[in-house]
């Protein structure tokens, strides 16, 4: 490999993005975002498929999790630069590859956006008061990316405030139901019931384990901002393993605490599990819980935002998208053309409404995200890459791709079609963007 693949980013000369995460701003910045909005009807859905043992599946899901991280680990110490699985992705497989991973990617993320604006807009807010929808996704987005656009280190900052108050608000929860149990109201019976009558258990921790999943995606968009950590190589997998550490436990204990205190038919009906278990024991106001979950849709879109823009940004450089998504703010070192032309996409989104349609799609084709990094990690064993980088035992990444594929077979073939709407979408715009790039370079040649 050329010189120019390890060069660290100049951010002197003009070129590169501004080094201002630390690892504690990086460690919020992954807890925020694998702390997000879903956590806060994610119990429900897990405990219809699981049953009671509502805990099993998230346990399984955080060890199916970290196989992949594991290799983000590697490739984001390795090559420490804004791009994450396209940048990965183009240098094992080349620009195809890595224009479909990073299409998949901007599609999940830009999508994920405008739904957090549209939840930002919906109940939650109508509790306190009643406003159009896609009147606040827009104003919402908007102030999203002025934030995104002053700095990497102000939008952290905020993170860390709306990180502080998610896990407050899980860990309120938890308290709850453990007070239930000890005045005699819970029942910890359920927490060992998988699944229905007659159904097998491990197809119910399967299914769960899927649904379970997505609380845990996220990691991911970090790996965007490693250009932006000041040492990447000690910071990221530090940061990386113990906010998954403490996402699972939190998850882990909530799922407990929701379980033993809700019975599993009520949990599994309710769009608002969380509030079920605040119902049941009573002493804390409803509305506290849709304050939380506001703060909670805002920190999961703002963390999103900033992955969508960098991501858009790397695979600018790359060479897979137009050059203009490079420019950066002179003073401030952020891709203002990427935040602009991202929020753009899902301000047009959030507005349409066309978000229902394809956020089931969302853990489809992060699952195919995810398997092309586990096999890049492989392929990329024979560049030598950035020194003294994180390197994860070659099992892991082979486990973390056989578990993709396992979690793929549990999606609904419904989900599949939009999926491959999707891939065949990115799959013709990256071959269009490889033939561009062939005849720009047949001159040079």
């Amino acid at each position: 490999m050329s010189s120019v693949h390890n060069a660290q980013p100049d951010t002197a000369s003009g070129t590169g993005l501004k080094r201002a995460l630390t690892t504690p701003l990086l460690y919020f910045f992954i807890l925020g975002d694998v702390l997000g909005a879903g956590v806060y009807v994610l119990v429900g859905q897990v405990a219809a498929d699981a049953g009671g043992a509502v805990w099993v599946p998230l346990l399984v899901a955080l060890l199916l999790a970290l196989l992949t991280a594991s290799s983000y680990a590697e490739l984001a110490t390795k090559y420490p630069k804004a791009g994450g699985a396209s940048h990965y992705a183009t240098k094992a497989f080349g620009p195809f590859a890595g224009f479909l991973a990073g299409f998949c990617m901007l599609a999940a993320g830009v999508v994920s956006v405008a739904a957090l604006a549209r939840g930002f807009g919906g109940d939650y807010l109508s509790a306190f008061v009643d406003l159009p929808v896609a009147a606040v996704a827009v104003v919402f987005l908007a102030l999203l990316a002025a934030l995104n656009a002053r700095g990497i280190q102000e939008s952290t900052r905020a993170n860390v405030v709306a990180t502080v108050i998610e896990v407050g608000g899980l860990l309120i929860i938890v308290a709850l139901g453990g007070w239930l149990l000890l005045r005699g109201d819970g029942d910890v019976g359920r927490l060992t019931q998988l699944g229905t009558p007659g159904e097998n258990a491990a197809s119910a921790v399967l299914s769960g384990s899927v649904l379970a999943y997505y609380s845990f995606v996220g990691f991911e968009t970090s790996v965007n901002v490693a250009e932006e950590t000041r040492d990447p190589r000690r910071s990221y997998p530090r940061a990386l393993f113990g906010a998954l550490a403490t996402a699972g436990a939190v998850y882990v204990l909530v799922g407990i605490a929701a379980s033993a205190a809700v019975p599993t038919s009520r949990l599994a009906a309710s769009s608002g599990p969380l509030l079920e278990v605040v119902h049941a024991a009573g002493g804390v106001p409803p509305r506290l819980f849709s304050a939380i979950a506001l703060v909670a849709v805002a920190n999961g879109a703002l963390l999103t935002g900033i992955m969508s823009s960098r991501l858009a940004f790397g695979m600018a450089r790359d060479g897979l998208l137009p050059s203009v998504l490079t420019s950066v703010l002179p003073a401030r070192r952020t891709p203002w053309v990427a935040i602009a032309a991202t929020t753009i996409l899902a301000m047009v989104l959030a507005v349409t409404g066309s978000v229902a349609t394809l956020a089931s799609t969302l853990v489809l084709l992060l699952l195919v995200v995810f398997f092309v990094v586990n096999i890049a990690v492989l392929v990329l064993r024979r560049d030598t890459g950035t020194a003294d980088h994180f390197r994860t035992p070659t099992v892991l990444p082979v486990l973390g791709a056989v578990s993709c594929v396992v979690l793929a077979t549990q999606v609904e073939a419904e989900v599949w079609w939009r999926g491959l709407v999707v891939l065949a979408v990115g799959a013709v715009l990256g071959a269009i963007s490889h033939r561009a790039a062939r005849r720009k370079a047949a001159p040079t040649a």
